[in-house]
């Protein structure tokens, strides 16, 4: 079958994401943060509930935030007091997926010149989240907590529509599950209701392509590994 021009074009924008950890300062125009949203928003949901808010960050505000987590980032003492809502990734381990999470660890720490030994430079590069990786704009998405699993599965849905529709405009992204662990800072800062729960952030700009850590590119399994045609 020939590719017609609109596949291409859907095509790029999908395999073109990744999450980018390096950002030039360049402004994001207010109007293109809309449309993406905008645009964003066609994602299916179901009985279309629309269980998305998002809080756009930059100037200020982004700043406080940032610097409020960082501080707490770095209190060793503070740790059991920022505990995450809910359990992103699992309870339990077991392989293949504690395979391709170590592997795309090691893979980037390996392009910054990072050993095992260097924990103290793996905890800066993680710390480096909470900038929102020198991004101009900072996104955070909260759910309303009455919202069920399956308007989790809508919401991931709803946040890569705005991965893809960056990129369809130059834009880069990074999805940020690290930010949930400091719910109550957010929660203060953004001044959000009680009935909002933070989901996770992301960080959005142009990407810096002379930055090494933006070279990575992680493995996906192929197709004839996760799926089964039966006839």
């Amino acid at each position: 079958m020939i590719e017609t021009t609109e596949q291409k074009i859907v095509d790029a924008a999908i395999v073109s994401r990744r999450s980018i950890r390096a950002f030039l300062p360049q402004t994001v125009a207010r109007e293109d943060i809309e449309k993406i949203l905008e645009v964003a928003a066609r994602a299916p949901s179901g009985t279309n509930t629309q269980p998305w808010k998002v809080y756009v960050l930059n100037g200020a505000t982004k700043n406080r935030l940032s610097s409020e987590i960082a501080q707490a980032f770095t209190d060793v003492t503070a740790a059991q007091e920022h505990v995450e809502e809910y359990s992103y990734y699992p309870r339990q381990w077991a392989s293949p997926y504690i395979d391709r999470r170590r592997k795309v660890g090691w893979d980037l720490y390996a392009l910054l010149g990072l050993t095992r030994e260097n924990k103290a430079g793996m905890q800066e590069q993680h710390g480096r989240n909470y900038a929102f990786f020198d991004a101009p704009v900072g996104l955070m998405f909260t759910i309303d907590r009455i919202m069920e699993k399956g308007s989790w599965l809508d919401y991931g849905m709803f946040l890569q529509n705005i991965m893809i529709a960056a990129r369809g405009r130059g834009l880069d992204t990074c999805p940020q599950a690290a930010f949930t662990q400091y719910h109550k800072i957010i929660r203060n800062v953004l001044e959000l209701p009680d009935n909002e729960m933070v989901v996770c952030g992301m960080s959005l700009g142009y990407a810096d392509m002379d930055k090494i850590e933006n070279t990575l590119q992680t493995e996906r399994e192929p197709v004839a590994g996760f799926v089964k045609f039966l006839e």
